[in-house]
């Protein structure tokens, strides 16, 4: 679920009545995700208390290149977003956008910052430009499949129990890339007919490539979250320096 705003300043009544529709949505069993824009730590306790599963806040690019796309919030705001989401209890999911012009080097960024944080994130959706004629990025063209595979191995590399989306822009590639995606080290998808203003692949189209590539689908995040949580211990154990992380990102990303 998700709203078109700066953050919730003023909007008293809109979160109270976004937090109904949170507890009635989980009054029907089904994981609840939301984005809101900027929120703080008492808004962040609030929705958890409305039982809020994760809460989405798209990073999109690196620290260096964000005010080349954005300038409604500023990069450091979102972390701060992502902290108090975080302390409130609530999953963190938080994702990346290939084909906005940015380089290398903020690729790699991008994936240091979300890899080097106190906590992983728990879902990481890397999301393919799909340039709408008439927006600021509208000319762009079509995302190179050949960058999206390497961001997906990275981020599997640097943030092994994440879970990986293919989000946006999926629509345009073949099965066969698909299930690359999935070999690189994705292992989620969004799925339904429509994907905030772009065109989504439909769950019936789904459920028969699953069944063709022998894919079958995980447990809800609920109900697997202790495994989810171990594998977090493990890895924390083992954890790379930020130096060290950094050095796997360039490596991995010139593969």
């Amino acid at each position: 679920m998700g709203v078109a705003w700066r953050d919730t300043r003023g909007r008293r009544n809109a979160l109270k009545n976004i937090k109904e529709i949170v507890q009635d949505v989980r009054a029907l069993g089904i994981e609840s995700c939301i984005t809101l824009g900027i929120i703080d730590n008492q808004q962040a306790r609030e929705l958890k208390d409305a039982g809020l599963m994760a809460y989405n806040h798209n990073m999109d690019t690196s620290h260096e290149f964000y005010p080349s796309i954005i300038s409604t919030r500023t990069y450091d705001e979102r972390l701060k977003t992502l902290s108090h989401v975080r302390d409130a209890g609530v999953n963190v999911c938080s994702g990346d956008i290939l084909g906005l012009g940015k380089s290398e080097e903020d690729r790699i960024g991008r994936l240091h910052t979300v890899s080097t944080l106190p906590s992983h994130l728990e879902s990481f959706p890397i999301n393919a430009l799909v340039p709408i004629k008439g927006t600021p990025l509208g000319d762009r063209p079509p995302v190179d499949f050949t960058s999206m595979l390497p961001t997906i191995a990275t981020a599997r590399l640097v943030m092994p129990a994440t879970i990986i989306l293919i989000a946006a822009g999926r629509k345009t590639m073949s099965e066969e890339k698909q299930a690359l995606c999935f070999m690189a080290g994705a292992n989620a998808m969004f799925t339904g007919e429509k994907m905030l203003t772009t065109e989504c692949n439909d769950w019936d189209e789904d459920a028969a490539l699953f069944g063709r590539w022998g894919l079958e689908p995980m447990k809800s995040s609920e109900k697997n979250k202790r495994a989810w949580l171990m594998k977090c211990d493990l890895y924390s154990s083992h954890h790379q320096s930020r130096v060290g992380t950094c050095s796997i990102l360039q490596r991995a990303m010139m593969i």
